[in-house]
């Protein structure tokens, strides 16, 4: 049987299904992310052709840099994808993903930017900035 993995944002409107593995979580202690989540974002990530919507709705995009964009609920403004702009893969926000995931954290990426008010704790690597090899 295929690997199949659903999840959506808060209000339901948009859901998705990926056929297919996720990579590894990856928290990403960046301002932007830290920003559009709320918090840290943690993300897996997948082949963009193994990702379609099985919801009414899709997700709604906003180019968030030059070079990436991020995809939230129109509704209820769940944050649930990053993209890098022409790139096959996207990243999907873990906590949308529906449970069990089968999941683990792997690494925390930017961690010389994260927020004053929490620490980085565990043994999970740190890199101070995106290059995680």
């Amino acid at each position: 049987m295929p690997e199949r993995h659903l999840g959506g944002c808060l209000c339901g409107a948009v859901r998705y299904q990926v056929d297919g593995p996720l990579r590894p979580v990856i928290n990403c202690h960046c301002s932007m992310c830290r920003r559009f989540h709320g918090h840290f974002g943690a993300y897996t990530a997948a082949s963009r052709s193994n990702l379609s919507w099985s919801g009414s709705g899709e997700p709604s995009w906003y180019r968030s840099s030059g070079s990436a964009s991020r995809g939230f609920c129109p509704r209820c403004g769940s944050s649930l994808f990053w993209q890098r702009k022409d790139s096959g893969e996207i990243a999907i926000a873990a906590g949308s993903l529906d449970e069990p995931t089968g999941l683990r954290t792997t690494a925390h990426i930017y961690a010389a930017h994260k927020g004053d008010y929490y620490d980085i704790e565990g043994q999970v690597p740190q890199w101070q900035d995106s290059n995680s090899g």
